[in-house]
Order: C-alpha cells, then sequence, then structure tokens
C-alpha cells in the first residue's frame, strides 16, 4: 500500500471517528454550534452522519473523489463553529483560549488533506 492510500485510510478513520463521536458526544458539539444556527441538536448529527458517510466514501474507489469534496466542503462549513470557540470562550471554561486559537489554524491541513482525494 502506498503512502497515498495509507494517507487516505487514516483519513477516513479521522472522519469516521469524529462522526461517531458528534453522538456519543452530543452535548459537547452542540455548545460549539453558532447561537445564530437553528436546530443545534439536528446540525450536529447530520454534521456527523456526513463525517462518517465521507470517511466510509473515501474508501470506495466509485465514490471517494465526491466524498473528499465533501470532506472538504463539510470543513469549511463547521469553521464557523471554530471561531465561536474563540470568540465565545465562556460556553467552553474547560478549553483553555490558546487551544481555540490553535485549532483555527489547523482546519486548512485538514482541507488540504482532503482535498488531495479530490484529484484522480
Amino acid at each position: 500500500m502506498s503512502g497515498f492510500q495509507i494517507g487516505r485510510v487514516i483519513l477516513a478513520v479521522v472522519f469516521v471517528v469524529a462522526g461517531v463521536l458528534h453522538f456519543v458526544l452530543t452535548p459537547v458539539y452542540v455548545r460549539i454550534v453558532p447561537g445564530y444556527l437553528p436546530s443545534p441538536v439536528l446540525l450536529v448529527h447530520i454534521s456527523g452522519i456526513c463525517e462518517v458517510l465521507g470517511g466510509i466514501g473515501l474508501l470506495v474507489p466509485r465514490v471517494s473523489r465526491v466524498a473528499a469534496w465533501g470532506l472538504v466542503a463539510l470543513l469549511v462549513a463547521v469553521f464557523p463553529a471554530n471561531v465561536t470557540m474563540v470568540l465565545d470562550t465562556g460556553r467552553f471554561p474547560g478549553i483553555p483560549l490558546w487551544a481555540a486559537w490553535v485549532r483555527l489554524p489547523l482546519q486548512l491541513p485538514l482541507i488540504w488533506w482532503a482535498w488531495i482525494y479530490t484529484r484522480a
């Protein structure tokens, strides 16, 4: 298995695990949904389903490119939640402010990693 393929499997596992955590730790994820968005629990569950399906899709050759594009879109769509963690630190007493700030630029390598698999 090439490094390219190993990276795909690792990314798939990361997204499947993260997606499952949306259901296991729903209240934690609900807290980071920006207040201006409706139905936080529903949004957390939808994003969890998208992460699980995207992760699995990365491993299915017929749909892997579409799954990768979906994960790129998802990462962009959930970025406001990361911004919420920085701007509304009172909602996250257990998370140091520096950790919330570090999380913001970490989205970029994840987006890039998923984007790699959008190519043929």
